[in-house]
């Protein structure tokens, strides 16, 4: 599995989308306010660019929603992924019980956990044609197969849109329930005009890619905001991380986030995360943007891999073993972890591993000696060097049998020498952490460049990319998408 550049996600962008904000479900993570003055009830646009991480699993993720908090049956507008991770689109209609709402589920599923997606949904009940008055593109295209679509009669007033009775919220339902999983970036309302996609985004004439486009010549309306995450603060201000950038001050209130969940990872530079789609063996779960990695299950061998593949170039990243195991392993594969027993990290051909609990390497079943042990709370490191066909380790930033990752051809150091990336091997090469455990489970939290925990350092990789506790080698670069178009252009 070849993940370079995602067919959802995005390049250039001219440094437009440089942050976003990572929700996590686990500590309800959310933004709200509530509008001062009421705005159009026909005519509105919503546009925002986002990354899943985990899915909705029998219950749905809210990414839009403004509602009567007192209860069921009540206006309700919203945009979510529903139970089965479809994409849902309401407008409720201003008549009793909702008559006149417009609803749209589409046929597809969205479950790539690798890829920004870009969703604009435009409210136009004022069109004379009734198709158009609910309108939701996707990546700059239009989605038209639905399994559900109502639509409101002309010139239906919305009953929660741009209503001051009504709290607004990104990331959750609205009543401690529906939170949505992953990252945000680039976020807009646009108050009382409806607009096409290419009001925000265009298709990169090279690649052919959506990627965003400046919006801040819009007209926003009354109640529009712009939501670019560039604050770190948590107040309901300009400094907040739910700053509102369109002129408006249409500022929102933060729950639960904290400066560590603005990242890097955005539309315009998509980052390496764990890959929560794999098979695992026994009770494994993701958190904080599937960089955390925990394994539930006493006597389970399992490992995770990054969503991004490396079949050439230098790269680097740092794992933080919160919780160690009997035996952990972080290292590079070609392969998921198998959802069957009996296999552990270190047995395939093409895993290269470090242990934890003896400090030896291990390759195709067989193990030696190379370094020190480590255990929880250090902080081990992983460079690849796919041009010289080495592999260097690292604890707390020594590097292990005095590696010296820049070395080139000598490989100074190298935990190993290994094959060449080809058709025989998936052609790719993954960053995994993995539990060799036998009696008790683990914690690891991965860095590809946007750590879910506070670090002493700053580290950038030679590109400007990325925030690593230790120094880049040489180099070396973190794994994101405009790196990997630089190593392979």
């Amino acid at each position: 599995m070849s993940i370079i550049i995602p067919a959802n996600s995005a390049v250039g962008g001219g440094g437009l989308a440089t942050n976003s904000l990572r929700f996590n479900k686990a500590s309800s993570d959310y933004l709200n306010r509530t509008p001062s003055s009421n705005g159009s009830k026909t005519t509105n646009t919503i546009s925002f660019w986002l990354k899943r991480s985990l899915f909705s699993g029998g219950t749905d993720q809210r990414l839009f929603s403004q509602l009567n908090t007192g209860g069921s049956g009540n206006p309700d507008d919203y945009i979510s992924f529903d139970d089965v991770d479809r994409i849902n689109f309401q407008f409720y209609g201003d008549g009793t019980n909702g008559v006149n709402n417009g609803y749209l589920v589409t046929n597809r599923v969205f479950r790539d956990n690798a890829a920004w997606y870009h969703i604009v949904a435009v409210q136009d009940t004022t069109n004379g044609t009734s198709g158009d008055r609910l309108r939701l593109y996707i990546n700059g295209v239009r989605e038209t197969s639905f399994s559900t679509a109502n639509y409101p009669s002309q010139n239906t007033q919305g009953g929660a849109i741009n209503n001051t009775s009504y709290p607004l919220f990104i990331g959750q339902r609205g009543n401690s329930a529906g939170y949505f999983d992953g990252y945000m970036a680039e976020y807009c309302f646009i108050d009382g005009t409806a607009l096409d996609p290419t009001s925000f985004g265009e298709f990169d004439s090279d690649s052919g890619v959506w990627k965003p486009i400046d919006v801040s010549g819009l007209t926003f309306g009354t109640n529009g905001f712009y939501l670019q995450f560039e604050e770190s603060g948590t107040g309901t201000n300009a400094s907040g991380m739910g700053a509102d950038t369109s002129g408006n001050d249409n500022h929102f209130a933060v729950n639960n986030l904290t400066a560590i969940d603005q990242t890097t990872d955005t539309c315009t530079n998509n980052f390496a995360t764990l890959n929560s789609l794999d098979g695992y063996l026994g009770n494994s779960t993701f958190s904080e943007g599937n960089l955390r990695f925990n394994t539930e299950t006493a006597g389970n061998v399992t490992w995770a891999r990054s969503t991004q593949g490396m079949t050439s170039g230098k790269f680097y990243f740092e794992a933080f073993l919160q919780t160690a195991a009997d035996h952990n392993y972080i290292g590079i594969s070609d392969r998921a972890s198998p959802s069957i027993s009996g296999t552990y990290f270190g047995d395939g051909a093409y895993d290269y591993g470090y242990k934890s609990s003896n400090g030896q390497k291990k390759n195709n079943s067989s193990s030696s000696s190379y370094g020190n042990t480590y255990t929880t709370n250090d902080t081990v490191m992983c460079a690849v060097d796919l041009d010289n066909l080495k592999v260097y380790f690292g604890k707390n930033g020594t590097w292990q049998n005095s590696g010296n990752p820049a070395s080139g051809s000598t490989g100074t150091g190298a935990a190993f020498t290994i094959t060449a990336p080809s058709s025989t091997n998936s052609g790719d090469y993954f960053f995994c952490v993995a539990d060799g455990t036998t009696t008790n489970n683990s914690r690891w939290i991965c860095n590809f460049g946007n750590p879910p925990y506070a670090i002493s350092s700053s580290n950038a990789d030679s590109n400007g990319y990325g925030n690593f506790e230790y120094a880049v080698p040489s180099g070396y670069l973190s794994l994101n998408t405009k790196n990997l178009s630089e190593v392979l252009s």
